[in-house]
This record gives C-alpha cells, structure tokens and sequence, in this order.
C-alpha cells in the first residue's frame, strides 16, 4: 500500500490529470427519464429492453475503463442512501421527475462537498419540478431552462469550442460543423457558468441575432457541473467523439482531470456582439475590428448590453408570420449602438 501510495505521488507531481492512479471505476448513476416528450436515444423497446443510450452509457464506461454505470428511468429510485455511493450523477431527462425533496438536497450537499460530479445531456434542461428546500432549485442549478429549439434535428450548425485544453471539449475541433437539435435557453445567468462551446452564426445557416451556448460547466462548492446540449440525434451516441465526450465529463466532474470552471461574462458579452453583427450581415463593415474595440470598452457597459442582447430571445417573434414590432425595434437599436460604440465614436 505504501509503495503504492508513492507512486501515486510522484505519478501527480509529473502530470495535473489525476486518474493516474485511479484505484477503482467511478461509479456512475445514470438517470433517463422522461415526464412528457421523449428522445429516441431514451425510448427503451416494447420487450422491456434497454434504451439506445442506456446500452451506450454501459458500454462506454466499460470499454474506456473509467467508470460502471446503473441506470434508471425512474427518479424516485435516487435516494440519499443510493446517492452515498455515486461518484458521478448523469440525468438525460424532461419533464417534472417525482424526485424527492430529500434526494435532491442530499444530491447537492455532496457535490457542493466534492463527493460527487454532475452531468447533463441535452434535455436535462428540459427539466425542473418544484422544489424549496436547501440549496437551489434545479433550473438555477443546471444554469438554463428550455427555451425552444430552431435548430431541429438534422439542422446544420457551426459549434466554435472555446477552451480546447479542457478535457470535457478537448475531443472536439476549435470549429467544426455539426448536424443536431440545438436548444435555446431562458434563465441563463453568464456570471455563474463558463460557456466552453458555442454556436457560431458565420458558418450556421440558420440564424439568430443572440448567443447560443452548446456546452457550459460550473463549480458549485468543490464540486463540479458540466452540460452538453448534444444527444438528441442517435447518430450522435455513435460519435466517438461524444463518447469521449462522456468518459471526460465523468473524469473531470469527478475531480480526477483538472481544469477550472472560472465563469466567462465578458467573453460570453462578445459572443453576444458578434451574433448580433452576424444576423444580418452587412458588406464592408469591418465586424472583427468593431468586436476588438468592443472589447475594451467598459465591462459594466459590455455586461448589460449584452443582457439586452440574450433578451431578444424572447421577443422573437414564436412564428414566420408573428409579431415583429417589438423584436425589430430592440434589434435595431442594440445594432446602432454597438456598431457606433465598436467604431469608436
């Protein structure tokens, strides 16, 4: 044991990735179910067999060596005393899971205490239930609410990954194009999360004048959040790079890779500029200069504009035919004040 106790040492004053000496799998506890609409990868077969993802989790665990994973589709199976043993909590879910008051607060104090690691998968923010005990509720914990999706399945969209020396998005390009259902959301604070991948308007048909994040992490406490709004697509599951994807946000939200989760708003004010900028699009005026001046300009002023800019969201008109007024009118002021602002005038 000693001598294994010193290797482990020096294994960690050689590297900052901790799973060098991992003695055992982690242990994952995977819940998928869904209250209303339900995914294909969570639809478990009319022979009571296991969904696409169910299979997937297990396999993937098991074929990278990192993890075993119990699933679940039934929340009221999380208790405190099951939550005693689980290193890593995913939830692919919709709707309002009848998890109990006690489970959810038992599930927060050991990730706040670094004991447990939490990940999302694409409609776990379609997901909330009432709750008012310790802690927080789960949408302020999740970081977003659903909020639609114009990016449906099959949509082609640009992703831009923002810290490609993070484990959990290492896998991916610093810009790729993708086909996926791309969610939107409400209740989206930038000062409690850092925004790791985002949709990137120049490559992505179609489009929106306010920043979209695909993937976000936070640290609450010691512990460690991570969400990807990839996984509605089946094809996606078959990705090995998602599947990386999996085995890294288990690792890293398990505390066994490094790399903080310091929140972003400044860097995620000048997302929203340049989605913006990016709406529509207007021949020769110079967007990279005018984002470079917008970055230097008062952070105070950077914060609410862009605040401005996520609130558009909600005036867009539901609709092709809808209402636009109120929309147009927002979208045309924020435009003529970040522009003369990035000119410098």
């Amino acid at each position: 044991m000693r001598r294994l106790l010193a290797l482990c040492l020096a294994g960690l004053a050689l590297t900052t990735a901790l799973p060098v000496c991992a003695a055992t799998k982690l242990r994952v506890l995977y819940l998928d179910q869904s209250v209303g609409w339900r995914h294909a990868p969570v639809a478990r077969p009319t022979d009571g067999s296991l969904a696409p993802s169910e299979k997937a989790m297990i396999a993937i665990g098991q074929e990278s060596g990192t993890f075993d994973a119990e699933v679940t589709q039934d929340a009221r199976e999380i208790t405190p005393d099951r939550l005693a043993s689980v290193d890593v909590l995913v939830f692919y879910t919709t709707g309002a899971l009848p998890l109990s008051k006690e489970a959810w607060a038992a599930a927060q104090q050991r990730i706040a205490a670094g004991k447990m690691g939490f990940v999302g998968i694409h409609s776990a923010t379609d997901t909330a239930w009432p709750y008012d005990g310790p802690g927080e509720a789960y949408t302020q914990f999740i970081g977003g609410s659903f909020a639609g999706h114009p990016w449906t399945q099959g949509t082609p969209v640009r992703i831009e990954t923002l810290d490609p020396d993070l484990p959990v998005v290492g896998m991916w390009p610093v810009s790729f194009d993708y086909a996926e259902e791309i969610y939107q959301h409400a209740d989206f604070e930038p000062s409690r999360v850092r925004v790791l991948q985002t949709l990137d308007f120049s490559g992505t048909p179609l489009r929106r004048p306010y920043a979209v994040p695909v993937a976000w992490a936070r640290e609450i406490g010691k512990g460690r959040l991570f969400f990807t709004n990839l996984g509605h697509t089946p094809s996606t599951w078959d990705d090995p790079r998602f599947r990386r994807q999996i085995v890294e946000a288990v690792n890293w939200t398990a505390r066994r890779t490094s790399g903080r989760a310091t929140p972003d708003p400044l860097r995620q004010a000048l997302w929203q500029f340049k989605a913006l900028l990016e709406y529509e699009p207007v021949a020769g005026r110079d967007d990279r200069a005018i984002l470079g001046r917008l970055a230097r300009t008062d952070p105070r002023w950077q914060g609410a504009t862009a605040a401005r800019i996520a609130n558009l969201r909600a005036l867009y008109p539901a609709k092709p035919d809808g209402d636009r007024s109120a929309f147009d009118a927002e979208y045309k002021a924020l435009l003529a004040d970040v522009v003369t602002r990035g000119a410098g005038k």
